[in-house]
């Protein structure tokens, strides 16, 4: 564990807000999220990318490699559509797929809606970062990070990276015993 601060990347894949057609809300979401819920530092480094598979497998080597993200949020493209390939560009990168990230963020979306079962997001190591992918809509990145976050500061600590506190008041994060 590390006393840096923690280093998130986040990238909104779409086609769309990448040609200005409409604004992106998911990277902004993500950032409100956090925001609201991280008590320790931390920095984020934000990025806009088609669905171009190439691409986006680039983006996430980027932040993980050369900038030193920690963390890597994505939203959009995890539907079945043509287009959607941000599990696809995630597993390109992964050196291990941590298969209950993507258990947990399907079964927190059937809570709201029956379609979550269409969703392919992963949770994947690359190096000594977790990259997780969101949903693109901004309500739901919010309902899935209000449960799923409280096992990525710990998650994190396992890969050797900083130390992330978070407001009780939003969530506490889960810490074995001997991690407290």
């Amino acid at each position: 564990m590390s006393e840096q601060a923690l280093k998130v990347g986040i990238v909104t894949v779409s086609d769309r807000a990448a040609r200005g057609e409409y604004e992106d809300r998911g990277g902004p979401a993500i950032r409100s999220w956090l925001e609201a819920a991280l008590t320790s530092a931390w920095s984020a480094e934000v990025r806009l990318v088609a669905d171009e598979q190439a691409h986006v497998a680039q983006t996430l080597r980027e932040l993980v490699d050369d900038v030193g993200c920690h963390l890597v949020l994505t939203t959009g493209g995890t539907g079945p559509a043509a287009r959607d390939i941000t599990p696809e560009a995630t597993l390109e990168v992964a050196d291990k797929v941590l298969d209950g990230f993507g258990e947990k963020m399907r079964a927190i979306s059937l809570q709201y809606v029956p379609t979550a079962i269409l969703s392919r997001q992963v949770g994947v190591i690359r190096k000594s970062a977790l990259i997780v992918n969101l949903p693109g809509n901004p309500k739901a990145v919010a309902e899935i990070l209000d449960d799923l976050f409280e096992v990525i500061p710990y998650t994190l600590e396992l890969l050797e990276g900083p130390r992330v506190e978070c407001d009780p008041a939003v969530l506490t994060a889960f810490r074995p015993k001997h991690a407290r």
